[in-house]
């Protein structure tokens, strides 16, 4: 078995059509160190996590956006990113 099959056995679940990462029970992915809470392969992330949190449900209305950044540490910190640089994240997440 390859390294990235390991991984996915591991780390990975179907959902629909779609691959995501597993979750613990009170959402938080598996990849989250619950101490520290960083992420354990932050170099190497998953698109799923790179294009966080500019997901179309996040980007749906200024509510959809605070619910997220509501259960998001990182949300609303950091550099502002214009609404072009958004649309290009969300673009190539579309692409996966």
């Amino acid at each position: 078995m390859t390294d990235p099959e390991i991984f996915e056995q591991k780390f990975v679940r179907r959902v629909g059509s779609r691959k995501s990462l597993v979750e613990y029970s009170d959402g938080d992915c598996i990849l989250l160190d619950p101490q520290s809470r960083h992420c354990l392969v932050y170099e190497s992330r998953p698109s799923q996590c790179r294009t966080w949190p500019f997901w179309p449900s996040n980007l749906e209305s200024p509510h959809a956006w605070g619910q997220a950044a509501k259960g998001c540490p990182g949300c609303n910190r950091g550099r502002l990113y214009t609404l072009e640089e958004i649309g290009l994240v969300v673009q190539a997440k579309s692409q996966t």
